[in-house]
């Protein structure tokens, strides 16, 4: 198969990242001439003179307090472009129990997995079982960008040397000068400088100082929001995650992102690991365990991970889940005019995540606390999925005015 040209593979990029992105200002300008800035990318980067431009600085407080760096569109065009390079390549590296940023796996994946490990370490919960979380302090503004080259390049140059089964070498098949340009590029970039602030510098106020780019070690820190960022995240801790499995040899064990737990039937095994991880995340990784984020417990007292109560036998929405669709609705309703296009994917998107979970009764109680809503439309299929009425969302008005399966 011949090799796809970098201006091809820009095109391909380009399509991946304008998903979820179309008519926002930033696409919408890079497409008015898109040949022309695609190419102008291409030949700037054939050159090796790209630059990335400034980035947009902004706090968000969903589900946290927290700050974020928004890349310019063109960009992420770019984060695109490697992510497709090199991605494929070190999905092979990861341990099946590293959930954030992968195909076909996620937040609810990692739960079914906390799920299945407690299980199988409890013998269905007939055997003593604990659960031990553990979080990373600051884990975004740590990471060392020139450990996580030297990590990038590493596996990058061992994966090069070697034949696929066609006899081919890899290094034929990908420009891997081209690839480590290009991370190097976007892994040493300051998003600090010449960024552009939105909103206030009060928005900044009781953000900690470890969780902000503006106050990291020089050399220091990945911004939040680019789609690189949570590649390298992955990258980063993977040397970690096979300590923890090969090394401490915990059978049980899941991370999403910078928030891991480890299940084991023996509550002293795991406070004697306490002090190991935490000696090789710094003494490897230059990361700090944060210490007032381990919690130790029994599994059939529950644990909260990633969203939802892990329970015997049984899994549960969290509270931060319920209370932010109730509180959504609230803005929706005293905005003014509801869009119900908007209503409509705003409660789609909660019922969507909760139906995954033991959570009909709550699901009930929400949309009949807010009951203002069914004067745009109804749900279907045990308040799993909410509907327009005829007028809004192409149905005859006979045919749903009134109705609700709740």
């Amino acid at each position: 198969m011949e090799k796809a040209s970098l201006l091809e593979e820009l095109f391909q990029a380009y399509y991946d990242a304008r998903k979820n992105k179309r008519n926002t200002l930033n696409q919408l300008r890079f497409e008015m001439d898109l040949e022309h800035n695609l190419y102008d990318l291409y030949t700037q980067i054939q050159k090796r003179v790209y630059v990335p431009e400034s980035s947009i600085a902004f706090i968000v407080y969903k589900p946290v307090q927290r700050e974020v760096f928004a890349a310019d569109f063109r960009d992420r065009v770019v984060h695109h472009l490697l992510f497709n390079y090199i991605n494929p390549i070190f999905e092979r590296t990861y341990i099946d129990d590293c959930y954030s940023c992968r195909k076909d796996k996620g937040s609810g994946y990692g739960i079914k997995r906390l799920d299945h490990h407690i299980r199988s370490c409890s013998v269905n919960y007939t055997r003593p079982c604990f659960v031990m979380k553990l979080d990373l302090q600051g884990y975004f503004m740590s990471i060392d960008r020139s450990l996580l080259y030297r990590q990038v390049a590493s596996v990058l140059e061992k994966y090069a040397g070697r034949r696929d089964s066609d006899g081919i070498k890899r290094e034929d098949k990908l420009n891997y000068d081209l690839v480590l340009y290009l991370a190097r590029i976007i892994i040493f970039n300051d998003p600090v400088k010449n960024c552009r602030l939105k909103g206030s510098l009060s928005d900044w106020k009781g953000l900690p100082p470890n969780k902000s780019l503006f106050h990291s070690a020089e050399g220091c820190g990945l911004p939040i929001g680019n789609l690189t960022s949570q590649m390298f995240s992955n990258i980063y801790l993977t040397p970690f995650d096979n300590y923890v499995k090969r090394d401490l040899k915990f059978k049980h064990y899941g991370r999403y992102v910078d928030d891991f737990y480890l299940v084991h039937n023996d509550r002293e095994v795991l406070r004697e690991a306490v002090p190991k991880i935490a000696s090789y995340l710094w003494d490897e990784l230059k990361i700090t365990l944060h210490p007032k984020k381990i919690y130790l417990q029994k599994c059939e007292h529950g644990v909260l991970y990633t969203g939802a109560y892990v329970k015997p036998h049984r899994i549960y929405a969290g509270n931060r889940t319920k209370a932010n669709m109730s509180k959504r609705l609230e803005e929706l309703k005293s905005g003014g005019t509801v869009d119900p296009s908007v209503l409509r994917c705003t409660v789609n998107s909660y019922l969507g995540f909760m139906k995954h979970y033991k959570s009909f009764g709550i699901r009930s109680k929400i949309m009949m606390r807010h009951a203002w809503i069914f004067k745009f439309g109804f749900v279907r299929n045990s308040c799993s999925y909410f509907r327009l009425n005829g007028s809004a969302g192409n149905i005859p008005p006979e045919e749903t005015q009134g109705k609700s399966e709740l």
